[in-house]
């Protein structure tokens, strides 16, 4: 056992501390008590370690996972003269969607670049043996590599398929644009010269505008001077006062011919006394008919039969000698009839 350690009362006063020399450096002070050591530290260590490395392991395994890295995917082959632009990783795109992954490119023996691109199979049957790919490059540089699939009921693209890829560069048509606009400029300074057709259009416009203005008005500018433009008013003028003039012998032909005296109802008249003629003319050669049958019945009896036949033409030239009057006065009252002439049987 050990002794219990002495009471302040019976320790030994302490030893008198010897003055420090003026030139010796002054010790700092340690302190009273180091703190307890860790337990474990190694293994806690390792542990920590482990779980960093795991975490990251399972980021990259999940990063991996989510570009598709363990997806099964089906090789495409693009076959392009020049693959400038183009960077493993690039997308291929269908529709705005990526739908492959450029996973290589290489240089083939007869000079063209070889793009070898991974399509995973749940996106391949986008790819069909009739679609076109395109690389485009930008303006500002940067380039996509498309596919287009018109018809999707084609047959689909088999595995490793090599493809030709249609090239549009959007910078090689910068040289033509500006020997477009070089030459649009060219033109715009011709049209606009002092001597070009566009300012001698326009200096006719302006002469056909002064014209129009002027007292002749379009007619002015129609005949180029203001004589002729005079002359056709004036005829136009005589050809309204000739047409006026017309215009009262039409109404006074109209009086004479169809107005309450006017030679129409006498014609009228005329018609309806010729066609009461006309009836009794008839009814005339219906008694000579008559007589006529009756002298062949009794064609014996020749006194009796002469008499009525010389009565009868009597009444019959009577008839006719009616009708040529009212002939000659129709023909006299109307004066375009034509010259008619009648004919006793």
């Amino acid at each position: 056992m050990e002794a219990p350690p002495p009471s302040p009362a019976e320790a030994p006063p302490p030893a008198p501390v010897p003055p420090a020399p003026e030139n010796a450096p002054q010790s700092v002070p340690l302190a009273a008590e180091d703190p307890p050591p860790v337990a474990n530290v190694e293994v806690k260590a390792t542990a920590l370690l482990l779980l960093l490395l795991a975490l990251i392991t399972g980021t990259v395994l999940y990063v991996m996972a989510a570009r598709g890295a363990f997806e099964p995917t089906q090789e495409l082959v693009l076959v392009a003269t020049d693959s400038e632009g183009v960077v493993v990783g690039m997308d291929l795109t269908f529709s705005g969607f990526p739908i492959g992954r450029v996973r290589r490119i290489e240089l083939a023996t007869d000079g063209n670049a070889r793009i070898l691109v991974d399509v995973p199979r749940k996106d391949a049957h986008w790819l069909r043996t009739t679609s076109v790919f395109t690389l485009v490059r930008g303006l500002v540089g940067n380039t996509a590599i498309r596919a287009y699939s018109g018809i999707l009921t084609d047959p689909p693209l088999p595995p490793g398929a090599v493809r030709n890829v249609l090239i549009g560069d959007a910078t090689a048509e910068i040289p033509q644009v500006i020997a477009s606009a070089k030459e649009l400029m060219q033109n715009l300074n011709r049209l606009s010269a002092s001597d070009s057709a566009l300012q001698k259009s326009l200096d006719s416009l302006q002469t056909m505008t002064a014209r129009l203005n002027a007292p002749q008005g379009a007619l002015g500018a129609l005949l180029g001077n203001d004589a002729d433009a005079k002359k056709l008013i004036v005829t136009v003028d005589r050809a309204n006062a000739l047409l006026a003039r017309l215009d009262g012998l039409t109404a006074r032909a109209d009086q004479q011919l169809f107005g309450d005296d006017g030679l129409a109802r006498d014609v009228r008249a005329s018609v309806r006394e010729l066609n009461q003629l006309l009836g009794e003319a008839r009814s005339s050669l219906k008694k000579v008919d008559a007589v006529l049958a009756d002298a062949q019945v009794v064609a014996g009896n020749a006194k009796v039969a002469t008499a009525d036949l010389g009565a009868l033409r009597a009444e019959v030239e009577s008839s006719l000698r009616k009708v040529e009057q009212l002939v000659n006065e129709v023909n006299r009252r109307w004066p375009f009839a034509r010259q008619t002439e009648i004919k006793l049987p």
